[in-house]
C-alpha cells in the first residue's frame, strides 16, 4: 500500500478506536498517523524512509522489507519502549493502533509481510491487491469515508 492509504489506515482505525476508549481522540490521531508510517521505515523510498534516510539504511540492511518492522515482536518491542520511556498513554496506543493498521493493510497486499519475524513464514489476507492498483485506490476511498464515519461527532469544531 502506498503512504497515503496507510495514513488514511492510521486515521480511521485511530478514530475508531476513539469510539471504545477514554483516551483524547486528538491525540490518538496523532499517534495513529505515525504508527501507520513507523513499520515503513525499513524501505528507503517510503515516507518516513525518505525523512530518515541513515536509519532507513541500516533497518534495510539488517532485515529487508517487510519482515522485522511488520512483524508482532517489533508491536512488542515498541510496546515495551513506550512503558520504559513513559510514554503518554494515549499516544502509545494510538501509535500501536496506527502500526496494526498498517500491517493488516500490507497484508492484503500479494507480498504479505513477516508477521512471525524471525520465521520466514508470510501472512497474507485471502483477498490480496497490488500497491497502487484501482483496488487500493477503493481501500483508499473507503478508509476515507470511515474516517469520515468514526470522526464525526468526536471531535467539536463549533
Amino acid at each position: 500500500m502506498t503512504g497515503k492509504t496507510h495514513i488514511t489506515g492510521g486515521i480511521a482505525a485511530s478514530l475508531a478506536f476513539a469510539q471504545v476508549s477514554h483516551y483524547e481522540p486528538a491525540i490518538l490521531l496523532i499517534g495513529g498517523v505515525a504508527g501507520a508510517l513507523i513499520p515503513d521505515i525499513c524501505h528507503g523510498s517510503s515516507t518516513i524512509g525518505r525523512r530518515f534516510p541513515f536509519v532507513s539504511k541500516i533497518i534495510s540492511a539488517l532485515f529487508g522489507h517487510r519482515t522485522f518492522t511488520h512483524s508482532l515482536l517489533f508491536l512488542l518491542l515498541a510496546l515495551a519502549l513506550f512503558e520504559t520511556i513513559g510514554l503518554n498513554e494515549a499516544l502509545s496506543a494510538g501509535i500501536i493502533v496506527g502500526m496494526v493498521s498498517h500491517l493488516l493493510l500490507d497484508m492484503a497486499t500479494k507480498r504479505g509481510i513477516k508477521l512471525l519475524f524471525p520465521l520466514r513464514v508470510t501472512v497474507r489476507l485471502p483477498l490480496t491487491t497490488s500497491t497502487g492498483s484501482f483496488t487500493e485506490y477503493v481501500v483508499f476511498a473507503a478508509l476515507s469515508l470511515l474516517s469520515v464515519y468514526f470522526g464525526y461527532g468526536l471531535f467539536n469544531f463549533s
